[in-house]
């Protein structure tokens, strides 16, 4: 089966046909690191990262590029507000992000691109863009792409130019031509880092930054340009008419956009007080578990956080690894392959990366792979090695299960209240009396206190419902 595509400029899904041969190019816009990375930027850096890595399994040469952009109005902002130079701020943050993606064991892309390290390719671009007539400069020093010029303008977001004037904020700059015209380079202001340019010292706008930088990575035209759906307009709209009026040729084949995330049904934002840093995240759950609970939703759609979105994953994954942990105690030998569980698993990622539903097929799997152990047969150990190295696409399975069910009984252990333990402490002498009906009493005590209890072979685990 082909992969298939949801290209959001035909708003359809769309078979994948390279633009050359077996070779990819693709593209995701970075991190402004103005702060620290939050889930938001974690769960588009991981998104990106399983897309290259499913092309990959399917056979294609995947080339990826990443940006940082280390030079905008936020980050000149903190450095004024800390007073750390602009340049140190944004390199700092830059080590800050690097380690915590590092955590979240997210792959590094093929090619790392920096803006400040892309600006004689910027002013080349926008050069060429002027002497073409797509741009114009000011007597300050700014330079403007003419929206005008470029009759498609819009076909990405799906909105004409008089919808696009009221879905954006505009500069109110006198000296622009049309309201919409979008700043290619910008003067510098008193204290603002700067380059020096035909036009004056100053620094590229945040559009411009990614066509150049793609043309200088990739030439002309790439396959896929990824980001998160915030970006659609203006961001990307206005890389596609940089782009496509410097070369004349379709940009990108494939624009893939992923959804946003929510706090408690409210979009995150610093302005709201809502963000969650990645840091704190991983301080408290491990990078599968936040890889399950960020995957088991298809990326396009948003993700709502909320108190127990975290907790179950982590108790989904904490019952897979008994399953694990129990076929290791029996001395199952994990060897062989079952071609079902692969297929399915490719199934799912071929309609366009559906990681939900990949996700999904575990709970049957290792439902399955209880009742084999429980029959004794041994072909569960194919199974779970077919689920073992399958998911491992998706960052799954890849800690040991004794390390992992342990982390999470410690942390539960942590959270309990000693009243909760002695209660369960009483409930274990009562079966090992073989007296279930004061053990089932006990039982409901704790639940009605708001914990559940699992008996496992050497006791039992505490977990907050």
């Amino acid at each position: 089966m082909a992969i298939k595509i949801f290209n959001t400029l035909s708003g359809k899904k769309e078979e994948f046909t390279p633009i050359l041969g077996n070779s990819v190019n693709m593209y995701a816009c970075g991190i402004t690191v103005s702060g620290e990375a939050h889930i938001g930027h974690a769960y588009q850096a991981l998104i990106y990262d399983i897309i290259r890595k499913y092309l990959e399994k399917s056979g294609y040469n995947v080339k990826y590029a990443r940006n940082y952009t280390d030079v905008d109005d936020k980050i000149i902002a903190k450095s004024n507000e800390t007073g750390i130079p602009a340049d140190k701020y944004a390199a700092d943050m830059i080590e800050k992000i690097d380690a915590e993606m590092k955590r979240l064991k997210v792959d590094e892309p093929s090619v790392w691109i920096k803006a400040t390290e892309s600006m004689d390719d910027i002013i080349g671009f926008i050069e060429k863009l002027i002497e073409k007539g797509y741009a114009y400069p000011t007597e300050k020093g700014d330079v403007y792409f003419s929206v005008e010029k470029f009759p498609s303008y819009g076909n990405l977001s799906h909105r004409n130019l008089d919808d696009a004037i009221s879905g954006v904020r505009v500069d109110n700059d006198e000296m622009k031509k049309n309201p919409l015209d979008f700043a290619l380079w910008k003067s510098a202001k008193a204290g603002e880092p700067f380059w020096q340019s035909p036009w004056g010292n100053g620094r590229p706008g945040w559009h411009i930054e990614c066509s150049a930088m793609n043309y200088k990575t990739f030439g002309e035209r790439i396959d896929i340009h990824g980001g998160g759906r915030d970006l659609i307009f203006p961001h990307h709209e206005n890389e596609i008419a940089q782009s496509e009026a410097l070369s004349g040729k379709q940009f990108v084949k494939y624009w893939i956009h992923n959804g946003l995330i929510k706090v408690n049904g409210q979009k995150m934002s610093k302005s709201l007080g809502n963000s969650l840093l990645l840091k704190d995240i991983l301080d408290e759950y491990s990078p599968e578990t936040v890889k399950f609970a960020l995957l088991s939703t298809n990326y396009r759609a948003d993700i709502n956080i909320t108190p127990a979105l975290f907790p179950e994953a982590e108790k989904h994954l904490f019952d897979f690894y008994s399953v694990i942990k129990s076929a290791k105690d029996k001395g199952i030998e994990f060897a062989g392959e079952n071609k079902a569980i692969d297929d399915a698993f490719n199934s799912a990622m071929d309609d366009d990366f559906n990681t939900a539903l990949a996700l999904s097929e575990l709970f049957g799997l290792f439902k399955s792979a209880k009742t084999k152990l429980a029959a004794g047969d041994n072909t569960v150990g194919a199974d779970l090695n077919q689920i073992i190295n399958t998911y491992s696409l998706l960052g799954l399975f890849e800690t040991d299960a004794d390390e992992f069910i342990n982390s999470v009984k410690e942390k539960s252990a942590g959270d309990v209240p000693e009243e909760v333990k002695a209660i369960a402490e009483e409930r274990l002498a009562y079966r090992k009396e073989k007296n279930w009906a004061k053990s089932d009493e006990l039982r409901d005590k704790i639940s009605a206190l708001g914990y559940e209890i699992k008996d496992a072979k050497d006791g039992y685990t505490l977990t907050k419902k």
